[in-house]
């Protein structure tokens, strides 16, 4: 009788975590799994549940993290048994003494001239950044939660002020209220939300409307920043108030729009406890869809950030030993590091790193899970002798020696040798900028880019020269890349007679270009001529 309840109990236990539907056989399961490795910290049995089930984030490594906290709030729940924490370094948040007074007194409070500069900061800033934080910001320093990024304010190089965002808050009533969430909605969308945690102007720093334009000015990059760093952008911002202090007067001024106020609870482990301090919700919509999209049960089907590829691949279907494989073409790159200690050969570090970005891996940490992932065999395949794939440091310093420009051309001419013969095939020039590549006096870059159409596969790019412009690069564009055959095309900057000449003559290709009103001398020839009733296919009729 005990045991029919039981499995009576388990039956009803269904969830959903990061999009997967959970049932009680799931959780049994996953509870067997833990029985037989006890003795494993909870970090390695997440990793180990996280790859079963294919938890990812969206930047393609393991999403071990919240998969540590949902295999608590199981616990919590009764739904599993964890085995206790193992003594440590672990520091309990809950008892954390509370944030150092904020210092208003002493300063030359000054003004500031010039224009405002809003930056990621670097790796060697963060103590600097952290310091400041707690020093002179009410709640202190903090732990930021999730995927997260800090920025740094400057005026003629000078700190201004310190913003703050991390991972959207789980539960925020008003924000599901204007949203229009369900659970499971709510589930699946809320990586593309954002939380502005801390914003500091610091306190010596006078200027007038300098709020609105730091926080104006961090939206602007936001999305592309958090693309860059996670491996996808977001939607929305959101932000907590605490109206017995401030107004949100400079989130008002930013367009922000404000939702209501929270019941007054703060996260405290896995429960919520009453803080007895309602605070105001504001949020910004960082899309003019951004609404429409996340309050959407279906995935986004396009504008929308991207969701993670699978991370497998068949070494065995790519082209890799042989003439024109890409061990013939990744022999012939330079090794930068002593030979001295070399454990993995440099083809094999790069094959890993090629082969793990085709499969989705959009930064060195996940390439090097993927390569951690890597059985015996596939690492054979790939040409290593080692038990195990190269380490994310071993990574990191072999790509950042290597001539980057080098390495795309002679792989995007190894991408081109195995596709489809380009005889017909669309072949897109373009033009961008890669956002949040600048910071202060240095411009982003820009680069020009061949895309074939069907397949979106980026042929070939050119990074743009300061003092030039898209026109002059496509010729550098296309010197080694075989476009025999296929059909360019472009937007009407690139309707040139130099450059159409180029495409014909010199790489016996097709273009088919757009003609505006800007050019109304060519545009009336073609009006004259009347090309309408003579496309490319019909050339032999005259």
């Amino acid at each position: 009788m005990e045991r029919k309840q039981k499995g009576e109990a388990q039956a009803e236990r269904r969830t959903v975590f990061r999009g997967t539907a959970l049932s009680g056989r799931d959780f049994a399961g996953i509870q067997q799994w833990i029985d037989r490795h006890r003795e494993l910290p909870h970090e390695v049995i997440a990793g180990a549940i996280c790859r079963r089930f294919g938890w990812r984030q969206a930047n393609g490594l393991w999403a071990v993290s919240a998969c540590r906290l949902f295999l608590r709030r199981m616990a919590n729940r009764g739904w599993l048994r964890l085995a206790p924490r193992r003594p440590g370094n672990f520091v309990d948040h809950r008892q954390r003494p509370g944030p150092p007074p904020v210092v208003t007194e002493g300063f030359a409070v000054r003004q500031v001239e010039g224009p405002v500069v809003v930056r990621p900061i670097t790796a060697a800033e963060r103590p600097q950044w952290q310091q400041h934080l707690g020093s002179y910001h009410y709640l202190g320093a903090c732990a930021l939660i999730g995927e997260s990024l800090c920025y740094v304010a400057t005026v003629g190089g000078e700190w201004v002020a310190l913003l703050g965002w991390a991972a959207a808050a789980l539960r925020n009533t008003p924000r599901d209220r204007y949203l229009g969430w369900d659970r499971l909605t709510k589930e699946r969308r809320l990586a593309w939300v954002v939380n502005n945690v801390r914003f500091l102007v610091l306190p010596w720093i006078r200027q007038p409307h300098l709020a609105s334009r730091i926080l104006a000015a961090n939206l602007r990059r936001l999305s592309a920043d958090w693309q860059v760093t996670h491996g996808h952008g977001v939607l929305l911002a959101e932000t907590f108030v605490d109206t017995t202090r401030f107004r949100g007067t400079c989130y008002r001024a930013s367009n922000w729009q404000y939702l209501g106020d929270t019941r007054g609870y703060s996260r405290c482990g896995a429960t919520y406890r009453a803080n007895g301090c309602p605070k105001a919700v504001f949020v910004y919509a960082l899309h003019r869809h951004a609404r429409q999209w996340l309050r959407t049960a279906a995935r986004p089907v396009e504008a929308v950030v991207q969701e993670v590829r699978t991370m497998r691949l068949d070494v065995t279907q790519l082209p890799l030993e042989g003439a024109g494989g890409l061990f013939a073409l990744l022999r012939g790159v330079a090794d930068p590091r002593h030979r001295r200690g070399v454990r993995h050969p440099m083809e094999v570090v790069l094959a890993i790193a090629v082969c793990a970005m085709l499969s989705g891996a959009q930064s060195l940490a996940a390439i090097a899970q993927w390569a951690a992932d890597l059985s015996r065999e596939q690492l054979r395949q790939l040409g290593s002798r080692r038990p195990r794939g190269p380490s994310e440091p071993t990574l990191r310093r072999v790509l950042r020696q290597l001539d980057a420009a080098t390495l795309d051309q002679q792989l995007g001419q190894w991408v081109a040798h195995h596709t489809r013969a380009l005889q017909g095939a669309g072949l897109a020039i373009d033009g961008k900028t890669l956002r949040g590549s600048g910071a202060g006096t240095t411009k982003p870059v820009h680069l020009v880019s061949a895309v074939l159409h069907e397949a979106g596969v980026v042929l070939a790019q050119h990074r743009v020269p300061e003092k030039t412009n898209e026109i002059t690069s496509v010729t550098p564009l296309f010197a080694a890349l075989p476009i025999t055959g296929a059909v360019v095309t472009g937007d009407a900057m690139f309707t040139q007679k130099d450059i159409a000449t180029h495409i014909v003559e010199d790489k016996h290709a097709d273009y088919l270009f757009t003609v505006k009103d800007n050019q109304p001398t060519l545009r009336q020839d073609i009006q004259h001529l009347g090309l309408g009733a003579f496309p490319p296919s019909a050339r032999h009729a005259r």
